[in-house]
């Protein structure tokens, strides 16, 4: 089977779950020995992925969200009828509304239409435009979690019968950390303290405010609490509340990090805290979890499916039981040790050679309908 990947929002670095989900997809569909695959990328990133397929250049710089809608809408479909494929598969919730290619769109969330405050400026408005209209245009909808199925039929109207579940897998292999939890502890100037730390990106839904305020409950000596991720117009609002509430000297803001620091990081922390209000899946708990960190995580949306019985959840809107989690999990030796050994297992559930098998099968669904 010949398909098109749809590459066309691909900015390194700014994309987060969105990259991992697409490097990893393609990587795992391009071992496989029954695809042939094209991938239609931005300008500049050709020999990146070139070992991974044929690769089409779109002639836009993804930044600019005019240009990224144009070549969604009109290069891409072009592109992959000119290379004879027999599918199209937008990556990026989004995704050409017409074309002679059957098309596929996976729609990660529905975060736009849920905390519309998640994205800035004009990607907010095009994302209430296109993702609906993409989801029904398609003839499959590949969604990574039971609850984001839920949300494409009840909000876009989609017909159950046409939507896929498709979870995705670690977005970070499993790897040997660059530098020693002592090193990382001295690079932090973490003192003695306990490390706590929360991977993603510097956005409202998020709720990291709300984590700071957990964290602000807590009796000093509090834990350092780290938080990677690449900046956001948000970041300076969370900086001015650490500040606010005194936290100055027990968070540290870094900012995009090489796959190699945060494996350095998952692994020098004594417990991992993800409070977000609204996930499609939750690459970074199962990352966590991989690595047998004891995880604190929301209870909302797919947190829940993702976590199992492995991590501790919390009332994400909850300053208190947020703080009331984080307390127990540095605590409670017994509960920690727990969620070590389960964390693996349950992580082990998931594998990006099974998210290729239901893609390729939705890819079959696709061309068997009219």
């Amino acid at each position: 089977m010949h398909v098109a990947l749809n590459l066309a929002f691909l900015t390194p670095g700014e994309m987060g779950g969105l990259e991992v989900y697409a490097r990893r997809l393609t990587e795992a569909l391009a071992r496989r020995g029954d695809l042939r695959l094209t991938l239609l990328l931005p300008r500049g990133q050709l020999q990146e992925w070139a070992e991974l397929g044929s690769v089409v250049e779109l002639s836009l710089d993804p930044r600019r969200r005019v240009e990224w809608v144009l070549a969604d809408q009109r290069h891409a479909p072009r592109a992959a009828a000119r290379a004879g494929a027999e599918v199209l598969h937008s990556l990026a919730s989004t995704g050409p509304l017409a074309g002679r290619v059957p098309r596929v769109v996976t729609v990660h969330d529905l975060n736009y239409r849920a905390h519309p405050e998640a994205h800035f400026g004009a990607r907010a408005l095009g994302m209430r435009v296109l993702v609906p209209a993409a989801a029904r245009r398609s003839r499959r909808v590949l969604v990574p979690s039971r609850a984001t199925a839920d949300d494409v039929v009840r909000h876009l109207r989609v017909p159950a019968a046409k939507v896929d579940v498709v979870p995705e897998a670690l977005g970070q292999p499993l790897s040997a950390p660059e530098r020693t939890a002592q090193q990382v502890r001295a690079e932090l100037d973490a003192g003695d303290r306990r490390l706590l730390l929360t991977v993603s990106a510097k956005r409202p839904h998020k709720n990291l405010m709300r984590l700071l305020g957990a964290l602000a409950r807590l009796a000093p000596p509090r834990p350092l609490l780290v938080m990677p991720g690449y900046a956001t117009p948000h970041e300076a609002e969370l900086r001015a509340r650490a500040a606010q509430l005194g936290l100055d000297g027990d968070v540290r803001f870094l900012g995009w990090v090489s796959d190699g620091e945060l494996e350095s990081l998952y692994r020098a922390a004594d417990a991992f805290v993800f409070p977000s209000l609204s996930e499609g899946f939750g690459l970074p708990v199962l990352e966590a979890m991989a690595r047998g960190v004891p995880v604190a995580t929301s209870g909302r949306t797919s947190l829940a499916e993702v976590a199992g019985e492995a991590a501790l959840l919390f009332d994400a809107e909850d300053e208190s039981a947020i703080a009331g989690a984080l307390e127990r999990l540095l605590a409670d030796a017994e509960l920690a040790a727990r969620l070590r050994e389960a964390g693996p297992a349950q992580a082990a559930r998931f594998s990006w050679e099974a998210t290729a098998e239901g893609t390729v099968a939705a890819y079959r669904r696709a061309l068997s309908e009219p």
